[in-house]
């Protein structure tokens, strides 16, 4: 969602980072060495997660859905209560919990489409984590199950898309900078990879290149709304304040959410 892009944003601007940070801590996260035991866990066991973030009813029907879980007959109904649970968590916007229970979905089901969806979910928990020891742990699941995505299906963009985006955390931020190339190598539209590209551009401080990669994402892709947004920071950051202008005026006739509309006045009020 661009309000969560743009509170991320805004938050990292603060920071002096911005949504990803390139590389702020010294791992080794090649997830060809993480075996099975390192990341997952014994799913016969139901995860902790964040019950103080639920109301009343929200706990009691936590509660209800892990006991159904522990005691499920059959894997059918374990996927059952285990979705039910991170759909759960996901409407409180505990991404990490969520994660865990979609994770038990991919290990009693394992296929790419299961895979997919539990490096997708650990993968947005990575990307709203704020301290870095919890940050490299969900960037480290969401890499397991991405690669495990691509050794069925190396054409698959929008994991290689992820996967790349989680190295720029680790002691090789450069491995994930060739991914997102490789992948304009062979789809030099790619939206998403456009995208990234743009993000890293500004994140290293590269304002005429962000602007250059979001102009032709914006031209390509008029309605994708992040790209018109990150233009006009772009702009600004530039000096180019009439561009600036035009291009968060844009935003607001292309979303009417209020914190879309605050954020794009604020950097109006700016601009003056």
């Amino acid at each position: 969602m661009l309000k969560n892009r743009i509170i991320l944003l805004v938050s990292a601007i603060v920071l002096v980072a911005i949504i990803f940070s390139l590389p702020r801590v010294v791992v080794d996260n090649d997830p060809k060495k993480m075996d099975e035991s390192e990341a997952g866990r014994n799913h016969d066991e139901v995860p902790d997660a964040h019950l103080e973030t639920l109301d009343p009813s929200g706990v009691e029907k936590a509660n209800t859905l892990k006991e159904n879980l522990r005691g499920a007959e059959n894997v059918e109904k374990s996927i059952i209560f285990a979705d039910s649970l991170a759909k759960l968590y996901l409407s409180v916007n505990k991404y990490d919990s969520a994660a865990k229970f979609i994770e038990i979905i991919a290990e009693k089901v394992p296929s790419e489409t299961n895979w997919f969806r539990a490096g997708s979910a650990y993968y947005d928990a990575y990307g709203f984590a704020m301290d870095d020891a919890k940050q490299e742990e969900l960037g480290k699941k969401a890499r397991f199950y991405f690669e495990k995505v691509l050794e069925q299906s190396p054409k698959n963009l929008d994991a290689k898309n992820k996967l790349a985006m989680t190295y720029l955390t680790t002691s090789n931020p450069m491995q994930g900078i060739m991914m997102l190339r490789e992948i304009l190598e062979s789809d030099p539209n790619n939206e998403q990879a456009m995208f990234n590209l743009g993000m890293l551009s500004m994140q290293s401080g590269q304002y005429d290149k962000a602007v250059e990669r979001f102009k032709k994402l914006t031209e390509l892709y008029p309605n994708n709304t992040q790209a018109q947004f990150f233009l006009g920071v772009s702009y600004k950051e530039t000096g180019n304040k009439e561009k600036a202008k035009e291009q968060f005026e844009l935003v607001k006739t292309l979303d009417s959410d209020p914190s879309v509309q605050a954020t794009a006045d604020s950097y109006l009020k700016e601009i003056e």
